[in-house]
């Protein structure tokens, strides 16, 4: 080493030397990749475990990316106005989308760099309304159209969400459930247009679109009125879903939380509510695992859910101490989530989207992070050995079922990782820094 070069290298796994603290690639050859993963294969096959059925499963399961990551929950129907209700990006870190080109650039750069045919979840702030604002009650498929179009090229499904916060009708803390009833049928007609909307998306794609309703309604503090708000609430989402769909195109699901910024006394929208009002009116629940107690096992809900609907929205966060968002990793709540899942056989009755903003990291790196830590916590679900657990647990041989489970956690399952990314033309393992650091210089810095 030059001695008068402060440069140092370090060798990592084979794959990457680091210098200056930059991530230089050192590609592992393809021949390398794919022994490693015939070695991890023939492990994985005494436990009774096919890996190549693995990773066809995987590659069957769409991710929806969450467009809000990419600018902080900005929108563009009022471009630079504050984020209200509950809903809070925080950081500063540079290069955030400043209009919807940026946006579909960015969501590109993302798809390009993880493994699988994904698709994108978008709120109705999001429309194309080319300078001229619509208000929420006014919104209509025209303004959605060129993300048809941008969908259809990228050959990809959309999902909608209905935006009922940062809006001065919103301004109550209470929106479907509001004691005026001229706010509830303002709300009630957004809600009825996204809708409409949802369903044009899907019969565009011909590939369905799922609408999802969560709400911002709540109090501060002690409230007396809680039977009040909920039943103005239920009144509200009878009213939206008198008018049916066809379920092939739009599917709708109702997403509770515990709490939030300004409700952390009293929420409208409950677990319980929507819960009963799912299970009675068939609609999807939807279930984002940072809404709950911090105590709470969201993956035990899993297979108590599934014994009275037929399908589930996931929206994965993670919360660190409370509804914070942040950026998906592969700790143990994701991981207990799709082996729930996948245990229950119902990974295909489950449609999956990422909700976190961290405007404190590249926004970019957010986004891969994320994407990359649910599809490794889907492949390592699929890795148990599943059937031999189950034989096990059904002799009541519990020693050989735990220690298979702990068994199975050591066994080589980044090489068959690193595989799929090598089959889909994906950067391997690290190999996607670089590329997100490139991006950050030729891109994100002249923003």
């Amino acid at each position: 080493m030059n001695k008068n070069c402060r440069c140092f290298t370090i060798l990592i796994k084979d794959y990457y030397l680091v210098c200056n603290n930059h991530f230089d690639p050192v590609m592992t050859t393809p021949d390398s990749l794919k022994s490693a993963y015939h070695a991890a294969k023939g492990q994985y096959a005494v436990l009774g475990v096919d890996t190549d059925s693995a990773l066809q499963r995987l590659g069957e399961v769409p991710i929806s990316l969450h467009c809000w990551q990419s600018d902080d929950v900005g929108g563009f129907e009022d471009p630079g106005a504050p984020v209200t209700g509950g809903i809070q990006a925080t950081g500063n870190y540079p290069g955030k989308a400043r209009n919807i080109g940026e946006v579909r650039a960015d969501l590109e750069k993302v798809f390009s760099l993880v493994p699988g045919k994904h698709r994108l979840s978008l709120h109705a702030i999001y429309g194309d309304f080319n300078g001229k604002k619509a208000d929420r009650n006014r919104v209509g498929p025209e303004h959605f159209q060129s993300w048809v179009d941008w969908a259809k090229a990228l050959r990809i499904g959309l999902d909608f969400n209905s935006t009922l916060f940062s809006h001065p009708k919103a301004d109550s803390g209470y929106t479907l459930s509001d004691n005026d009833p001229a706010i509830r049928t303002f709300w009630i007609e957004h809600v009825n247009r996204c809708r409409e909307i949802s369903d044009f998306i899907g019969k565009e794609l011909k590939n369905r679109c799922i609408h999802n309703i969560w709400i911002p309604d709540g109090s501060k503090d002690l409230t007396v009125n809680r039977y009040k708000h909920r039943g103005y609430l239920k009144e509200s989402l009878d009213a939206v879903f008198a008018k049916a769909y066809d379920p092939s195109f739009m599917s709708d699901a109702v997403e509770s939380k515990l709490f939030g910024i300004g409700l952390e006394a009293f929420t409208v929208g409950s677990h319980e509510f929507y819960l009963g009002y799912a299970i009675q009116n068939n609609i999807m629940p939807c279930l984002d695992i940072g809404h709950f107690h911090p105590t709470e096992q969201v993956s035990d809900k899993i297979s108590a859910l599934f014994q009275f609907v037929p399908e589930l929205l996931l929206h994965v966060t993670r919360p660190i101490r409370w509804d914070s968002d942040h950026v998906v990793i592969l700790n143990d709540d994701v991981r207990s989530l799709f082996e729930e899942i996948v245990w229950a056989d119902k990974l295909e009755n489950v449609n999956i989207g990422l909700d976190f903003f961290d405007a404190s990291i590249n926004r970019i790196g957010a986004y891969v992070i994320g994407i990359r830590a649910v599809q490794k916590a889907i492949l390592l679900a699929l890795l148990d050995p599943i059937e031999q657990l189950r034989e096990y647990e059904e002799n009541g041989l519990y020693f050989e079922r735990l220690a298979l489970m702990e068994e199975a956690k050591s066994k080589p399952s980044g090489a068959v990782w690193d595989y799929h990314c090598l089959m889909n033309d994906v950067p391997v393992a690290e190999n996607y820094i670089p590329e997100i650091q490139k991006y950050e210089r030729e891109v994100l810095s002249g923003r």
